[in-house]
């Protein structure tokens, strides 16, 4: 029996319309990042040292909401797959890909509090490695209960993760040692 296969009925009815399962990752993503701006135009983000590759900041606005359009159709997949299965195993299957959507959905919106408002660097790239991982899993762990239909949507967000979690990294390291004033 899956961690996850008493989720609670909301969680499965929020995903079962293509409007609030897209718009729930879009909108928890939209409250979550807005002070974001501020901070990127503070000095205390600009005296940052980076990694090599960062790509410029309005690459973020874009890239960010097709992510969440595209992991919240997944999940309106997922369900669509879990409403029509009559096997357990497989229902059981997608009750553990829908939890880990879930719970990568909570690591997302954690994320850029920790880095931007609290300024929290290293406890940020422990979400981020923990939001990889968790997506590379709910990836996985979707595949074959909807023949591979959510893989195509969910694996560009974990590319990106992979991407961001190495942007955070660099980050971390590059100014481990410095002393820089959080309240910039």
């Amino acid at each position: 029996m899956s961690l996850f296969a008493n989720l609670p009925s909301i969680l499965y009815s929020i995903p079962r319309n293509p409007i609030t399962a897209v718009g729930l990752p879009l909108t928890l993503g939209l409250l979550s990042g807005r002070s974001t701006r501020e901070v990127v135009q503070s000095q205390w983000y600009h005296c940052l040292y980076t990694p090599p590759g960062r790509p410029p900041a309005r690459v973020f606005p874009v890239v960010w909401p097709l992510l969440y359009v595209a992991m919240g159709y997944a999940s309106h997949l997922a369900v669509k797959a879990y409403d029509s299965s009559y096997s357990a195993s497989t229902r059981n299957e997608i009750s553990l890909g829908l939890g880990l959507y879930y719970t990568q959905l909570a690591f997302n919106c954690l994320w850029t509090p920790l880095f931007f408002n609290y300024k929290q660097v290293g406890w940020a790239l422990i979400d981020s490695i923990l939001l990889a991982g968790t997506s590379f899993y709910m990836t996985k762990t979707l595949d074959a209960p909807t023949s591979s239909k959510t893989t195509y949507l969910l694996l560009p967000y974990c590319a990106w993760l992979s991407f961001a979690t190495y942007l955070n990294g660099g980050i971390w390291w590059l100014n481990r040692n410095r002393t820089l004033n959080k309240d910039m």
